[in-house]
């Protein structure tokens, strides 16, 4: 039986290594110049493709082994793993398929032709999800999926996702509907990884640790509203 200092190291393990990845594979960006808006109309000067790891087989291994290693450490119990259309999609298969265990996927709105599905793969009736994402901003997009499944009588109680940014109001949106969010790294770990490894300017550093104090308040304080 591992100790909590042995699965603390494990953990720490698999997210400075996912983390470090995110860095080498050129998935996060630094834009302050030209900063991008997410979905959820945040403006930022950071971003985190996660869709690059697919191109870099060696590094997605270790998101998926971190994946793996977490659902041991919690104790997940589930009996179809369900991935959010669509950069969440190669994940959920990949671990799907790594696990030996039924896969899913979830659009984001019914398709008008067709079937009409919104849950594609197979049938989620009273059945466990694990639900997988790439990545958490506010928790939208992941809780619109949760609402998806539900809405079939599907049960869904945890989400997994490779990196988050850590706000607050992804927390309570995710509190509010009883979904437990367990991530592999967060921005912050790789934010410090990159400034460890001087991969920012001393002028990047400095723009994102004031958008990341501030994320709402950051375009206006610098002229991108």
């Amino acid at each position: 039986m591992k100790t909590d200092t042995e699965t603390q190291n494990q953990n720490t393990n698999y997210s400075q290594q996912v983390a470090a990845s995110l860095l080498e594979i050129g998935a996060v960006g630094f834009k302050p110049e030209n900063p991008i808006t997410f979905k959820s109309g945040i403006v930022s000067p950071v971003y985190v493709d996660n869709r690059k790891f697919p191109y870099f087989p060696k590094h997605w291994s270790k998101v998926i082994a971190g994946f793996e290693q977490l659902i041991k450490e919690k104790n997940l119990e589930f009996d179809v793993i369900a991935g959010i259309e669509t950069a969440g999609i190669p994940h959920s298969a990949a671990l799907g398929y790594k696990l030996q265990e039924p896969s899913v996927f979830v659009r984001k709105k019914i398709k008008d032709h067709g079937t009409k599905s919104r849950v594609e793969g197979g049938a989620v009736e009273n059945k466990k999800i694990l639900l997988i994402e790439d990545l958490v901003t506010t928790g939208s997009s992941s809780l619109a999926g949760v609402s998806a499944l539900r809405s079939e009588s599907a049960i869904v109680t945890d989400c997994l996702a490779i990196i988050t940014y850590d706000f607050p109001e992804a927390k309570e949106n995710f509190d509010a509907e009883q979904v437990k969010l367990h991530t592999l790294t967060t921005f912050t770990l790789v934010l410090e990884t990159a400034i460890k490894e001087n991969i920012l300017t001393v002028e990047q550093k400095e723009v994102v640790a004031d958008w990341f104090n501030d994320p709402h308040g950051w375009a206006t304080r610098h002229g991108h509203a």
